[in-house]
């Protein structure tokens, strides 16, 4: 007994399955995160260090040098570039596609870390990072209220975006533009030379002035107290009254002595507008496995909350950028797509089929196999994504194949007259080894592309992989589910000129037999002249060879979609 026999005979059994496989992909698609593509990461690690104040030449023989020779006993290390500018050294790492990068990455921070000793004391920390799609924020807010600039930004830097951070799922906020609040020491030159002290002086003076360490313990019966002695700048006037020299003759300089001190705003380095409005722009990016479109909504659900919350000062949001509605309007697109697949496809079977009976018994495939699709998907870690849903549209023709073939030679066999049983098993058992056939070559060919090991493989992985598994649950339906309704439900439907729905049946299949006949007569021809044939496919495939070689079809690593947005870049000559 096959399986198509076992689904006739036990079709409790096949319903039962079917139900199973619908609940946990129902399931499984309430479960699934929304992205606009699948997670991507470069094989590419940067070390960037901040050296303020230095020249070119000093940040590569101090710094870019020294990171090089840490970086390059990695594992897995295709190639080592670096960048010396002034102020700051970029170190980039090309891994090799094997390489597995948070492993690499855990490696370089600790070699990076064995040599932080040897760089300059003034340089800052090594920052070791990679390129990820989640690095990318995936909403942006503009802020702005009725304060004057450096409190705001103390108000977001302080409370605020800490509000924000803690919203489930939010990960790095990052803040543009604004000005924060800082304390300016502008030295009077003429003061400084009159009292013979140098700006070097000065600034060890506030440096040495403004710390903070420990100062021991104390330990006594009743437990022990940790010391810390603290000198930290708290008022302005600490700062001004700061004590710089003492004189020979016993005076002392003080820093108001010689300079000003005033409680300013930071110079702005970059202006945040939104709509024209000066505001203080926010960029948030999610953390690693959470849904973007939930985390947008629960961004913009907690800026209500805000809003409410500092009604006084007038807080007001404004979302220039929402990277779930660019997310949300892709899944709305290939989603209608998929459904008008659906429609069109069940019209042409109607009209092949003749019969709305058999042509639904062949869509029933399509459900069937996208809806279990889904716990496939959610088994390999695959998210809801522009590739995934692409696939799933396009498979869409595919998923029928197997039931077409499968329902065609069980009508035929209803044609010689046999039963609905006897029809649709010798039906199945004559056609099933070609079936079988049609779809391992179509699992043959996407299954290297979904295993495949290039830079580019987890974004066409998943595509590949959902056609596969669907491909795959279509032929289980094709070998269970048709068989048992076609063997109970399926019948012979005798077209008649005079129903409406017979006549254009008919009229249909005249011009299907005249687009036959033309079709007949053009491989007539080309078995007649056989090489002029062979010459014009030999002349078509050399063309579109030629193509991409003469530059008529490009080259790219992944197309440019349009988001419906446009950056303006203006770079202004030196002298500005």
């Amino acid at each position: 007994m096959n399986v198509s026999e076992l689904a006739i005979k036990r079709p409790t059994l096949v319903v039962v399955v079917f139900t199973i496989l619908t609940f946990l992909g129902i399931m499984s698609f309430t479960s699934l995160n929304y992205e606009l593509l699948p997670e991507f990461s470069s094989p590419v690690l940067t070390v960037s260090t901040v050296y303020p104040g230095a020249g070119p030449a000093e940040v590569e023989n101090s710094v870019t040098k020294r990171i090089e020779e840490a970086v390059s006993g990695l594992s897995n290390v295709e190639t080592i570039r670096s960048i010396s500018q002034e102020g700051i050294s970029v170190v980039l790492v090309e891994l090799k596609l094997k390489a597995d990068v948070e492993t690499v990455v855990n490696e370089a921070v600790r070699k990076v870390q064995s040599v932080r000793s040897l760089l300059p004391p003034q340089a800052r920390e090594p920052s070791v990072s990679k390129f990820s799609i989640n690095d990318l924020p995936i909403i942006s807010l503009g802020v702005n209220a009725d304060l004057p600039a450096s409190e705001l930004y103390d108000e977001l830097n302080y409370r605020i975006v800490p509000a924000l951070a803690k919203t489930d799922g939010v990960g790095e906020i990052s803040i543009i533009g604004g000005t924060g609040r800082e304390i300016q020491i502008n030295i009077d030159h003429k003061k400084l030379d009159l009292n013979n002290l140098s700006i070097l002086q000065v600034v060890q003076a506030i440096q040495a002035s403004n710390t903070e360490f420990p100062a021991g313990k104390i330990t006594n019966i009743n437990g022990q107290t940790l010391l810390r002695m603290s000198a930290k700048y708290t008022r302005i006037s600490d700062i001004a009254n700061l004590v710089v020299s003492q004189m020979p003759d016993g005076s002392r300089v003080k820093l108001k002595d010689i300079a000003e001190v005033t409680d300013a705003e930071k110079e702005a380095t970059t202006i945040y507008r939104v709509n024209g409005i000066q505001a203080v722009g926010l960029q948030i990016k999610k953390q690693e496995d959470a849904n973007a479109v939930a985390v947008c909504e629960a961004v913009k659900s907690e800026t209500v909350r805000l809003e409410k919350q500092y009604e006084d000062i007038r807080l007001n949001f404004i979302v220039p950028q929402d990277g779930s509605q660019i997310i949300l309007d892709a899944a709305r697109s290939v989603g209608f797509d998929l459904a008008l697949a659906i429609v069109l496809v069940t019209f042409i079977m109607l009209f092949f089929l003749h019969s709305a009976r058999n042509a639904i018994i062949v869509m029933i495939a399509v459900p069937l196999s996208l809806v279990a699709s889904f716990t496939g998907m959610t088994l390999l870690g695959y998210s809801l994504n522009l590739m995934t849903l692409l696939a799933m549209s396009l498979v869409i023709g595919t998923l029928v194949d197997d039931a077409i073939v499968v329902l065609e030679n069980i009508y035929r066999h209803l044609e010689m007259g046999k039963s609905r049983w006897e029809a649709t098993v010798d039906g199945v058992k004559e056609i099933g080894l070609s079936v079988v056939s049609i779809t391992l070559v179509l699992t043959v060919v996407f299954l290297p592309v979904a295993l495949s090991d290039s830079i580019i493989s987890p974004v066409i992985a998943p595509f590949a992989m959902v056609i596969v598994i669907a491909v795959l649950l279509s032929l289980l339906v094709a070998f269970t589910a048709v068989p048992l309704l076609t063997s109970r439900y399926s019948k012979l439907e005798k077209l008649n000129r005079k129903t409406l729905w017979g006549r254009i049946i008919l009229f249909f299949e005249e011009g299907i037999n005249g687009f036959s006949r033309f079709i007949m007569g053009l491989l007539n021809w080309s078995l007649q002249h056989k090489l002029t044939t062979l010459g014009i496919a030999t002349l078509l495939f050399i063309s579109s060879l030629m193509l991409p070689a003469g530059g008529f079809i490009g080259t790219e690593f992944m197309s440019v979609g349009d988001m419906g947005e446009c950056i303006v870049t203006v770079e202004y000559p030196r002298y500005y």
